[in-house]
């Protein structure tokens, strides 16, 4: 029999810190840009603290259902029906900066993508939990468990959205591993992604120049390697310590969404080296304790799930960081708790809301 302990604190306050900063640095980076937009420089930070509000409403409702009530078909195939029928509905709606990523109604706006992504992580997690010994098995497990991953990320590349499709393959490829897909069958997976590459980076135009970026933003600095030479400027400027709250100057009309994408860059800014290794390090303790409670749970189902969250969230981070300071080419991918967007931080929280209950369980 399973009894109950208190939550895992150490992740709890390390999710409220994160959620803190990201605030803190919303209003930091967009407040300028929210003032010259909107005629108020709360517009973003007010909407942010909402969508907090509402994601800790939900992480704390999440966290006293308890998880194996998730273990059901009727929870799991709803939710990926939905995922899929919302991932759909947004080709018929109304383009948002020349993609089809957002539905919108009235003032709110929700990106099924980021719904997708606790999704697949469910799906694997009930999918897998019964077939960890025939995992070699292609007909009965591995197809019938990669196949519907893939069409998720399919009409997510088909948005376009490659940033978020790939790190869906990412989470799906972890929670594989945990458990136990041979490391041969990542050779055979890995084999179609020179024309993977071909097709869908080097034939398309904007994706093509991100590339040439990346290799070399100062063969043009004025125009594809603006953004990143300006990232890079902001973590340089910020030194050790950084220039202080609100004194950081590449977010003023140099970096492109600086309270989105790259507010990573301007958290370097204002608050140096000593700043940046702190919200790694957080982000470090998070995964720590996911894994540990992966680890320490007798639950297989239990176990893929906070694999899976840990790695939705160390996935993420990892993507933003590497593209903000030039290991990655550009990428639309949100920093977890800390970039402005409603749909990550609500459903990011609810989903550590699952891992916090976990960490409630033992055998």
């Amino acid at each position: 029999m399973a009894k109950r302990l208190s939550v895992d604190k150490t992740l709890f306050a390390v999710t409220l810190m994160l959620v803190f900063i990201g605030l803190v640095m919303v209003f930091s980076a967009s407040a300028v840009v929210a003032k010259e937009r909107f005629g108020s420089p709360y517009h973003f930070v007010l909407r942010q603290l909402g969508c907090a509000v509402a994601g800790l409403a939900a992480m704390f409702a999440t966290m006293k259902i308890d998880y194996r009530r998730y273990k059901h078909p009727a929870v799991v195939f709803s939710l990926f029906g939905l995922t899929m029928l919302l991932l759909i509905c947004v080709f018929f709606l109304d383009r948002t900066h020349n993609t089809h990523r957002w539905i919108k109604l009235g003032p709110l706006s929700f990106q099924p993508s980021e719904l997708a992504k606790p999704t697949i992580i469910l799906f694997l997690a009930y999918f897998l939990e019964k077939r960890t010994k025939s995992m070699d098995d292609w007909r009965h497990t591995l197809g019938p468990a990669i196949v519907p991953v893939a069409i998720l990320a399919g009409l997510i590349l088909m948005q376009p959205d490659l940033g978020t499709a790939v790190a869906c393959g990412a989470v799906m490829a972890i929670v594989l591993f945990i458990a136990g897909m041979r490391l041969r069958y990542y050779a055979f997976a890995l084999a179609p992604l020179p024309l993977f590459f071909y097709v869908f980076v080097m034939r398309v135009p904007w994706r093509y120049q991100r590339i040439l970026a990346f290799v070399d933003p100062y063969s043009d600095p004025q125009g594809r390697g603006f953004h990143i030479i300006q990232s890079l400027i902001a973590i340089g400027t910020g030194g050790l310590t950084g220039l202080g709250l609100m004194e950081g100057k590449q977010k003023l009309f140099y970096l492109p969404e600086p309270h989105t994408d790259f507010i990573f860059a301007v958290t370097a800014e204002e608050f140096g080296l000593i700043g940046s290794v702190l919200i790694v390090t957080l982000f470090a303790v998070f995964l720590y304790r996911a894994i540990r409670a992966a680890v320490l749970t007798q639950d297989i189902f239990a176990r893929y799930l906070a694999a899976g969250i840990g790695a939705m969230v160390g996935v993420q981070a990892l993507f933003n960081i590497s593209v903000v300071i030039g290991l990655l080419p550009t990428k639309g991918i949100p920093l977890p708790f800390i970039s402005y967007g409603g749909s990550s931080l609500f459903i990011t929280l609810a989903s550590v809301g699952v891992l916090l209950n976990i960490t409630q369980q033992t055998d």
